[in-house]
Order: structure tokens, then sequence, then C-alpha cells
């Protein structure tokens, strides 16, 4: 039985239809509120949670559903109403099912995973207070240690959702790891296998016959001092599993951009513009939609992503923005205010199947935009073999091959045009724009050659010495 459900309606839940589900367990089940009233949830008659509501959210992007969870619903916008029942009463994922359902039974909806639809009334077992309260009060966390805390996912596909991101920022300030527990059919969003990048997070795969493994590096994990370790054998090598194995090329390509600008921070400023502008030379759209976690729920504007970011300064903000449908693309962006400005550091990815190629001859006109108008500081550019649709499973993937690195001109002056275009082992870069201030594009190759990173290794030392 899944853990998580989600109502999704062309309506908005209103309070007596809340209601109604909430009754999904019977008169003897009591309501508590967490996050500031953001999250109900129903509680065994000793206090205990077993269901946590999110408010609802309206996602006004299309595609999402599709997108996140292989669940296509109607035209138009729709109310997403996610549940997550705790792993520790069997019960609990039949009184969210029976929750979900009862919503979409009122709101003329669906329930994502359909088979977990119900309107029946789930009695909890007397003996629950047997079970063991759990020691947190983040709705996403199962198994919380000084060290670590745990989220059990069984969804075939993890994304960085309001839960994830609440936990995520919760293990942060408490100097905990967040490890994700899985199955091995599960697959990750880019904007999960962000979060979970760099260690003590983790990916962590059950598999019936591996046992434990990192999803990300294959490393064979056990449970040690209340966290996931890698288990190392005599000589202290880190094991790998067996399932974590590279599969056939489908022919599938994702080009990769990295890039960061830097902005005067000023009153007139407007974030999000270089993004736009990456949208627009590489799928022929702005993005869709933009949003602080997924499902990805706001339809896309510059303005109201830089007053989100003004109003969190000086701390960071971290933002998701997607493409339209029809092409898988999908950006995370960091808003930074240092001393220098307003600096964003962006990541974008774009899909494309066997038949379609990746458009490596736009990158150069885009470099050259993004410096003229953007506040452009580098751009590196590669390409990887990976899944057109942007998820990431447990498997070895190939890295990517860098296809061009570009200097702000900016940058470029920074470090001395002179030396910056006379590299002595190449490439020779492209001056682009003024020829007093050139920004400075150097290709790298078509994305096939592993040598590629060999020579990007030698420029980046380069300029970094005469920086």
């Amino acid at each position: 039985m899944t853990k998580d459900v989600i109502a999704l309606t062309p309506k908005m839940p209103d309070l007596p239809t809340l209601l109604a589900g909430l009754y999904a367990g019977g008169p003897d089940l009591g309501v508590n509120t967490t996050a500031d009233g953001a999250v109900v949830q129903l509680c065994a008659p000793d206090g205990r949670p077993l269901v946590s509501v999110e408010a609802p959210i309206l996602v006004q992007v299309p595609g999402e559903t599709t997108r996140l969870l292989g669940h296509p619903v109607g035209e138009g916008p729709v109310w997403w109403t996610e549940a997550r029942a705790s792993t520790a009463i069997t019960e609990a994922g039949r009184l969210a099912g029976s929750f979900a359902g009862r919503l979409a039974t009122v709101l003329d909806g669906t329930v994502w995973p359909p088979e977990a639809a119900t309107t029946d009334v789930v009695p909890v077992p007397t003996d629950v207070s047997a079970i063991p309260v759990p020691a947190t009060s983040t709705p996403a966390v199962d198994v919380l240690t000084d060290s670590t805390a745990v989220v059990i996912q069984d969804r075939p596909l993890v994304a960085m959702t309001s839960w994830l991101s609440d936990a995520l920022r919760t293990t942060t300030a408490t100097d905990r790891a967040l490890q994700i527990v899985t199955p091995p059919t599960a697959r990750l969003t880019l904007p999960t296998r962000t979060a979970l990048h760099g260690l003590p997070n983790r990916w962590v795969v059950q598999d019936p016959e591996d046992g434990y493994y990192d999803g990300l590096s294959g490393a064979v994990l056990h449970w040690k001092n209340g966290t996931f370790t890698p288990v190392h054998d005599d000589n202290g090598t880190t094991r790998i599993a067996d399932a974590f194995t590279a599969t056939a090329d489908s022919g599938d390509r994702q080009l990769i951009l990295t890039l960061r600008t830097r902005h005067p921070a000023d009153a007139d400023l407007v974030l999000g513009r270089a993004l736009e502008t990456a949208f627009q030379h590489l799928t022929g759209a702005p993005p869709a939609g933009w949003s602080t976690a997924e499902p990805v729920n706001l339809p896309w504007s510059t303005r109201q992503l830089t007053d989100l970011a003004r109003a969190r300064a000086p701390q960071p903000t971290w933002l998701i923005a997607v493409g339209q449908p029809a092409h898988p693309a999908l950006a995370t962006t960091r808003v930074l205010r240092t001393a220098a400005g307003v600096e964003e550091d962006i990541t974008l990815a774009l899909g494309y199947g066997r038949s379609e190629t990746p458009p490596l001859h736009d990158i150069e006109a885009l470099a050259a935009e993004l410096d003229a108008e953007h506040g452009l500081i580098t751009l590196f550019t590669s390409l990887r073999a990976a899944r057109r649709d942007l998820t990431v499973p447990a498997r070895l993937d190939p890295p990517p091959v860098p296809v061009s690195f570009t200097l702000g001109h900016d940058e470029a002056s920074r470090i001395g045009s002179p030396r910056a275009e006379h590299p002595p082992l190449g490439p020779t870069p492209t001056r682009l724009g003024p020829s007093a201030a050139p920004a400075l594009h150097y290709p790298l190759g078509d994305g096939t050659d592993p040598q590629a990173w060999s020579t990007f290794q030698q420029l980046t030392q380069h300029l970094k010495q005469q920086a």
C-alpha cells in the first residue's frame, strides 16, 4: 500500500469537503495542525499522527501531473492535495487513500495512485499505542536520529515536494543528513538529485538482492550508528552493488548548461531574464512555470520570482523552472546576495530522443546574448547520455562530456584578455561582443569525446593561474 496519496480536483477543497475527508477514520480520530496551520494531521486517540495532509496548491502549469505522476488530468488548472501516511501503522496508508478518495468523489476529481482511492471508513486498531511515537514533528520524516533524518518513499518518481523541502531545511538547520530510502524501481527528478548531491545526504536504494546501496554512487550501505554508511572490504575499499550497472545506450541525450550571472543590487533589478533567454534560444519559448518546490505550480513571471528573492534577501532563494510539456526542460536557480551584487547560479537540463538533435550550434549565440544583456560570468555546456525525460534512475550513467566554455567580458577582463585569449594548449576562443571588451567562447567538442575533459581542465587551470 502506498504511503503518499494525492487528490487532483478541478475545484479547491473547501472546509465541508475537507471535513468529509477527515472523517475517513471515523469519529474517534483526532485532528491536529502543524507548520503554522499549513499541515493538518489525522491522529490516533493517543495523539500520534497517522496521516498528514498539506494545504491544497493550485497547479497552473500544464503537464505537471503527467511529468511527476504519469497521471494526466483534463485541461486547465488542478488542485493538488497531498496526504502522507505514517509508515509505522499499516492502516495509515488506507486512511490516506480514503481521505483522498472522498475529496475526489465530492469534487469530481481523481486520485493518484488510482488503486489507493476509496471512501470506506478505515478503523484504527485499538493496540496502536504499543507502537512508538516518531521522534519528529516533520511530517515527511519517518526515522530521526542524532545525525540523520530518514524519509521512506515508495512512489515511482521522487520529486522535490514541499514535504522534502521542509525536511531538507530542518535537517540543514539541525546539522543532520537527509537520506531518502526508495525501492530500486524509483527515480529522482533533477531538483531532488541536486538537493541530495554531496554527503552526508544520500539516496538509499533498498534492493531485495543487494540490500542497501547509494542510488547515485552505487556504494553498498548499511545502517550503523544511526545513519546509512558505506560498507568497506578488508582493504578499506567501498563495495559497489551489482545492481548499480550501466544500462544500454538508448540514444537519449541531455544537454546541460551551468551558468552564473551577476547584477548590480539596485531597485530596478529583475531576476530570471538570463534563464528566460536560455529557454527561448533552446526551446523556442520561455519557461512554462516556476516554483520553490515540485509540482511547479506558478505561471512563469520574472517579476514575481524577483519579489520573492528580494523578500528573502539576504538569505539565498532556490527556485525551479520547467518548460512546455512537449520538450523536456528543467532548471534550478539559486539567487545569492554577495558583496559584488546579486548572483544567479543556474543549471538548465534539456532532454532529446534518439531522433532529435541537441542544438549545439545555438550555444554561441546564446552566450553572446547572456554576456551582452544579462551579466554573464561563466557558461559551461555539456552533453550526456541520459534519459530524455530528465529523471534519474538508480543506475550508473556515463558522465557528461564538455561542449564549450564561455567567460563573460568582465571575467575575461579580470583574468586578462590577452592571456585568456591564448591558452598554451588551446583551444582558441571566439571573441563575442565589442572588440574592446569581448567575452571569450571556448569550443571543446561535440559532446562525444571524453578527452574534452582533459582539455577543459587544462584550460581552467591556465585561467586560474592568470587570475
